[in-house]
């Protein structure tokens, strides 16, 4: 599935200043702009050059920011032209030393992906610096007069005047702000203090050093990679500066679900009112009211996501027109390649906490592209309305359309009228949903019903004019092709000789029962009706009450067979993929992921509850996408590198790299339905008994629905989803006696563990009429310190009519563990995990 979360990255570094937008209460400064316009500040910051009569030789001058650690050695360092009264930035020409120690293993492991070590230290030319503190103050003391100013400028300032347009919005967030608003409790409220530092290495080439007190995570060192054609910003390092690290994690006043309290969204949205307008030449009109109450006071200037293919007309608060700037920092080519998709809107003064704001966006352009055969893409995603990023919500929304095409949008429809040659649809949601979407084709309507909800199947009589076709691999090992169409190539189709419409009726069918099957395992379905729409691509997406789907799950079997994709990809869009994202319903559009680290939580429980449903149905086909799934880890991508060395699961949209183009999809699906796997493995063996001899998945599925129950409508954290395991874990899956499964979690969820596993020195006793067997399990090609939960099995009967008995589940510690198990009379022989319960390399 190509979640609508997130789609294969190409900048992922953009979704991460999203974030640092978002969240970026600030303090009073000097020179406050806390009135006035805007734009011509931003502007000034974004074009902000060298000043010709500020240029110094430096020397032996430190510049520390928690974690960061830059050192100017020797060299000559050009300070930008102030902008109101202010320095912000810097040029230094030299020798100097950057060092930035990750915290943690993953961390490192992370960096040394790209850098080939633990640690950043490395040696630079030249650094471009930008801040928002004293920072040109604080190297005073070791600057001395330079005679070169004119040719050090003439050198340099071009490139200081483009990497000026970085930073600029982050600026004059800062420097437009009032004091900050500190919540009630607060134990502490770091300075407002930024530091972007892009150093010129010898060996890594350019490297940006973020330091952002009010990020999430405020450091963050990564470098922009081009590879093929394509560009990438690599995310090497991402984690909290070591003031943060010290506080007690555990304090609810101090920390949220996804970290300090102060990078909480300030401005929360409450509701949406939407009305929109869409004619025949796929244009879209809209108005769009946002209703929502300001958490965190300061700032003058709020973010929001919106497409960069919609130009906003214009922005009230109640009436009154606000300044906004939009598509200001990309320019001619670069705009048309890369895009913009954030608009600041600028408020007449500093909002306080507390404020209820009514704002009213005008805006209008084309998100649509008609794909051919009756299909519609829409490109923009979530971003086809302004929003601050996945947040629960109601929504009230109205579409105006061509009365030939129908439109499918989220919430339940409440009205559909004529009005001549166009149709009025009303939406309302039933309820707060993360995120809103619509889908328009020219679609023949199939229905089943599911208990009391509706589901509507919604496909064309042809597909697409050309279909893209899945690269021939093992197996998808997501939801969306693991190779982007791009690079899979182009499969023309013959729309007559396809129909999808055909086999419409029988995925609304199939759709009723997966809902009902999900009904047991997780609760009432949360919404009345659900809506499957055929859309162009190999991918599908999830949204509350809506789904779009691939083309190719509408196709029957022998119609997949006969575009030449592979028997696990049949499998995928026929078995898995619908009910991969009708799974979604629950744990996706009612429980959230806190932040990119549980990305891969939701994912995966989606797809492993989808291979519960096709364990029933079809065993064969489940054991054919967790084998398949595995051959994609071990798969090298095309920098020769094994897949599953993009990272560990926790590190989400980080995954996506030159590395591992598509390391988010292999690993956040592939390796993430594993571990959930082996999670259910392991509960099942622990319930194991003389009378239940095969065990019971009881435990397993109450924890997974009371983890429903609890986090509806809430955000989780993989500490929340660990905790709920131990909860209820067997005492037989006590690691050392502990209650615990930090074992699990720190070797499996947050490492990149492939191992093999096999015995030696198997030695079997019999005394007192009690057999035992006493061996060493070996756990090759693995961390020394990895710890797993391993099942071993017993061989009894001859070749013909063998069979395997369960004796137990064994703790592997490091490269080799010495073990005693009681044994059954006749058991001559040991396996082990001959079922596949342990993820291994193939």
């Amino acid at each position: 599935m190509a979640s609508r979360r997130i789609s294969t990255v190409r900048f992922a570094f953009a979704a991460t200043i999203l974030l640092f937008f978002c969240a970026v209460p600030v303090q009073a400064q000097s020179s406050q702009l806390t009135s006035g316009a805007v734009l011509p500040l931003y502007r000034a910051l974004r074009n902000n050059g060298l000043d010709p009569q500020n240029v110094y030789k430096i020397r032996e001058a430190d510049i520390d920011r928690e974690d960061v650690h830059l050192y100017l050695s020797d060299g000559v360092i050009g300070f930008t032209q102030s902008v109101e009264g202010r320095i912000t930035g810097a040029f230094f020409e030299g020798d100097g030393e950057v060092l930035v120690r990750p915290p943690d293993r993953m961390e490192r492991a992370s960096l040394g992906l790209f850098t080939g070590r633990g640690v950043l230290e490395e040696h630079f030319t030249s650094a471009y610096l930008r801040f928002n503190d004293d920072t040109a103050k604080e190297l005073q003391p070791y600057l001395r007069p330079s005679d070169e100013g004119a040719a050090f400028v003439s050198r340099n300032d071009a490139s200081a005047r483009r990497l000026a347009a970085m930073d600029a919005m982050r600026l004059a967030i800062s420097f437009t702000s009032g004091p900050a608003a500190s919540l009630p409790g607060e134990p502490w409220l770091p300075p407002d203090r930024v530091l972007h530092a892009r150093v010129a290495t010898e060996r890594l080439g350019s490297v940006d050093i973020y330091f952002d007190t009010r990020a999430p995570e405020q450091i963050i060192v990564g470098q922009t990679s081009s590879v093929r054609g394509e560009t990438y910003y690599d995310l090497w390092m991402s984690f909290p500066m070591h003031s943060v690290r010290k506080q007690t994690l555990s304090s609810s006043r101090f920390h949220g679900p996804t970290g300090p309290a102060w990078t909480r969204d300030m401005f929360s949205v409450a509701s949406y009112t939407i009305h929109s307008a869409i004619d025949s030449t796929l244009n879209l009109a809209a108005d769009a009211e946002l209703v929502g109450t300001v958490s965190l006071g300061g700032t003058r200037i709020l973010m929001f996501e919106l497409s960069r293919y919609l130009q906003v007309k214009s922005v009230e608060a109640d009436g009154t027109p606000l300044e906004f700037i939009q598509n200001e920092t990309i320019e001619g080519s670069e705009l048309s390649r890369r895009g913009n998709d954030l608009v600041a809107v600028v408020f007449p003064h500093p909002l306080a906490p507390g404020t209820e704001l009514r704002l009213k966006f005008i805006y209008a352009g084309s998100v649509l592209t008609d794909a051919g055969g009756g299909l519609f893409y829409v490109g923009a995603r979530g971003t086809w309305y302004p929003n601050r990023g996945v947040a629960m919500a109601n929504y009230d929304v109205t579409f105006r359309f061509p009365r030939s095409y129908t439109l499918v949008a989220t919430g339940k429809q409440v009205s559909l009228d004529q009005v001549g040659e166009q149709a009025i649809g009303h939406w309302v949601s039933e309820g707060p949903i993360p995120i809103a979407g619509f889908n328009l084709g020219r679609y023949v309507r199939s229905t089943a019903k599911a208990g009391n909800a509706e589901i509507v199947s919604y496909a064309t009589r042809g597909v697409e004019k050309e279909m893209p076709k899945p690269a021939p691999m093992p197996a998808a090992a997501t939801t969306q092709s693991p190779v982007p169409p791009d690079l899979a190539g182009p499969l023309a189709t013959s729309e007559a000789a396809l129909d999808p419409a055909a086999g419409s009726a029988e995925l609304a069918a199939h759709a009723a029962t997966t809902i009902l099957a999900f009904d047991k395992l997780f609760g009432p379905y949360p919404f009345s009706s659900l809506a499957l729409t055929q859309r162009p691509g190999t991918d599908s997406q999830g949204w509350p009450g809506m789904i779009f789907l691939s083309s190719y799950v509408y196709l029957t079997p022998g119609q997949r067979t006969a575009q030449h994709i592979s028997p696990a990809d049949n499998i995928l869009y026929g078995e898995v993929m619908m009910p991969h994202e009708v799974a979604h319903q629950w744990f996706g559009d009612q429980v959230s992921w806190a932040s990119y680290h549980e990305q891969w939580l939701l994912e995966a429980i989606a797809n492993y509850s989808s291979l519960m449903l096709l364990e029933h149905e079809n065993p064969t086909d489940e054991e054919v996408m967790l084998q398949a799934y595995r051959q994609l880890l071990a798969t090298k991508s095309k920098e020769a590198l094994p897949n599953v060395e993009a990272g560990p699961v926790t590190l989400g949209i980080r995954l996506s790299s030159s590395r591992f183009p598509v390391g988010y999809e292999v690993i956040t699906y592939g390796r993430g339905t594993w571990l959930i796997h082996m999670l259910r493995e392991m509960f099942r063996d622990a319930s194991r008994t003389a009378q239940d001899p095969n065990g019971s998945d009881e435990v397993f599925l109450t924890m997974l629905r009371n983890l429903y129950v609890d986090y509806k409508q809430k955000e989780i954290t993989n500490l929340d989803f660990e905790r709920a395991l131990e909860a209820v874990l067997p005492k037989s899956l006590w690691f050392e006696n502990r209650q615990s499964l930090d074992w699990f979690f720190d070797g499996w969820v947050n490492g990149t563990a492939f191992p093999r596993f096999d015995l030696k020195d198997a030695h079997f006793s019999s005394r007192t009429g009690n057999s035992t067997v006493s061996a060493t399990l070996r756990q090759l090609d693995a961390p020394d310190d990895l710890v797993s939960s391993v099942p071993i099995y017993g061989v009894v009967g001859g070749v013909v009519g063998e069979s395997k008995i369960y004796l137990g589940r064994v703790f592997a510690e490091g490269p080799e563990t010495r073990f005693t198990l009681p044994v059954p009379v006749g058991v001559k022989r040991l396996v082990v995990d001959p079922y596949q319960s342990v993820l291994t390399a193939p």
